[in-house]
């Protein structure tokens, strides 16, 4: 099936379309500078704003083509960082701009800004990419075509390591300046068979150390599963191995390198890493518009739902830079018509994802699938 067609204008949204409405259009902004600094490049979710949508933090584009595009505005907030959207000139909503974090505004021993350790997600996550460089990334015939992990590190916005010690301190400053609940620490695939895992442990380690904060670690499904009980022992709460795309022929087309870990290594790797970490404290990140069918995630989410696997499943946006930039995400018919059923789905396993310990989908800012869960 072919990716679903970008989404086109019409009538302004009732409210509690909202926030799929701007996640699939994005949104320009009257005052770029408005809330915390957006990201560009980097591990994802890049091009992205948080705003805050009746209570909830959701993280919408404002760098992609499509934003530039884009029939909604936000105005200019006012000093309480409340700003009226308009869709086409008509008002349809009011959102917030969280400030700018507070540990931003420190910095190691050696000079290096906290943010290029760390960057706050959402409202209250701190995430970083601890290993910042991917065996995959140079080669145009094996990277993942919507990746931009090496932009930001181009660009000076992050440095390629992060040592345990670094991550300590920061995310001691986040929890006692900024309140930050949980931790999301991903990587880059080594050329090591553990896949990034030994690098989370240790970095884990020296964070849990240093504050009581709840962690999800990613990585690809390491060679050995004996990794998924040092991973916990390390302090690692959840798991999050990701899928993006759930079918052969999408995954060869759109991550040709990533391909090579068939789908069968990540069934057998859910089924080994839900008894060690619990049920639902395993998740996948799947990105519908690349052209997988709604038939072929829906059938995924219910396989991985099954094994205790929390499908955590999220519009595609497009990345400026990457080989996908120009790609149609997908509009958010199709996202409320992928999204409703699997929210049954969890509903009737009694999986939620305010259950999460800790990661993406506990954050949820980046779907509106937990509003289908209820």
């Amino acid at each position: 099936m072919t990716t679903p067609a970008a989404p086109s204008p019409s009538s302004p949204p009732a409210s509690g379309q909202l926030i799929p409405e701007l996640q699939s259009f994005g949104i320009r902004l009257a005052d770029p500078r408005a809330g915390a600094p957006s990201r560009r490049g980097g591990a994802g979710p890049s091009d992205h704003k948080a705003v805050i949508i009746d209570g909830r933090a959701v993280m919408v584009p404002v760098h992609t083509a499509g934003a530039f595009r884009s029939p909604f505005l936000a105005e200019a907030p006012d000093a309480d960082g409340t700003a009226l959207v308009r869709r086409d000139g008509a008002p349809v909503g009011r959102i917030r701009f969280p400030g700018q974090p507070r540990f931003y505004a420190l910095q190691t021993m050696d000079g290096i800004p906290y943010s290029k350790i760390a960057v706050l997600h959402g409202a209250d996550v701190l995430a970083t990419t601890v290993l910042q460089t991917c065996i995959r990334y140079q080669s145009r015939t094996r990277t993942c075509r919507f990746c931009a992990i090496g932009q930001s590190l181009a660009a000076g916005r992050t440095i390629a390591r992060k040592t345990p010690e670094q991550l300590a301190e920061v995310a001691r400053a986040a929890v006692l300046l900024d309140g930050v609940r949980h931790m999301v620490m991903t990587t880059g695939t080594p050329a090591t068979s553990d896949r990034g895992a030994a690098i989370l442990c240790d970095s884990a380690a020296a964070v849990k150390a240093a504050v009581d904060l709840p962690i999800q670690g990613q990585c690809e499904p390491p060679d050995d599963d004996a990794w998924f009980t040092r991973m916990r022992d390390a302090g690692i709460d959840a798991l999050g191995m990701h899928l993006e795309a759930v079918t052969p022929e999408v995954r060869a087309r759109i991550m040709p390198g990533k391909a090579g870990v068939p789908l069968e290594r990540y069934y057998a790797a859910f089924r080994a890493a839900v008894p060690v970490f619990g049920r639902g404290q395993v998740s996948t990140y799947i990105l519908a518009g690349l052209g997988d069918s709604r038939a072929a995630i829906l059938d995924m989410a219910e396989r991985l739902i099954a094994m205790g696997v929390y499908p955590f499943v999220v519009p595609f946006v497009p990345v400026t830079g990457t080989p996908l930039e120009d790609h149609p995400p997908p509009d958010a018919t199709f996202m409320r018509d992928l999204l409703a059923p699997i929210g049954a789905m969890l509903k009737a396993a009694g999986m939620r994802s305010s259950d999460s310990k800790a990661g993406c989908g506990k954050c949820g800012a980046c779907s509106s699938l937990a509003s289908f869960e209820a």
